[in-house]
């Protein structure tokens, strides 16, 4: 078996997929909407579009993700973060940066104690990241 994370977004979610492919490459790779699915006839208007189910697939990394459902409001709140392990810093910094985009650091990315390069933060989107490196 394998973990795969399933990130749930507010309405965001196509929005943040296209900005997570800008920053670790790969993409969508299946992506279900409201609009033609059996749930169709209890969305409203303006969730026909949403996202119902998603795929998403990087060299490092795979995902789902949704939009959540009608009316639901998606907690942001989760208790979990997606952590990156690596070895190169330079890479590291990189990744951190672009997803530090508009978000919020809680963490700067620098060496730490136990000898790892570390860093914590919370996207623009509300998923919580903690970038590895070394160590």
């Amino acid at each position: 078996m394998e973990l795969e994370p399933y990130l749930h977004f507010n309405g965001t979610c196509e929005e943040a997929l296209n900005f997570y492919a800008k920053i670790f490459g790969g993409g969508i790779t299946s992506i279900n909407r409201y609009e033609g699915s059996p749930m169709e006839a209890n969305c409203p208007p303006d969730w026909k579009n949403k996202v119902m189910h998603a795929n998403f697939v990087a060299p490092s990394l795979k995902f789902m993700a949704s939009d959540g459902q009608p009316g639901a409001n998606t907690a942001t709140d989760t208790r979990v973060s997606l952590s990156l392990a690596g070895k190169d810093e330079a890479e590291g910094q990189r990744v951190f940066d672009a997803l530090a985009d508009g978000g919020k650091v809680e963490v700067p990315y620098s060496k730490q104690f136990w000898g790892a390069t570390f860093g914590m933060l919370t996207d623009k989107y509300g998923i919580d990241w903690m970038i590895n490196i070394g160590g």
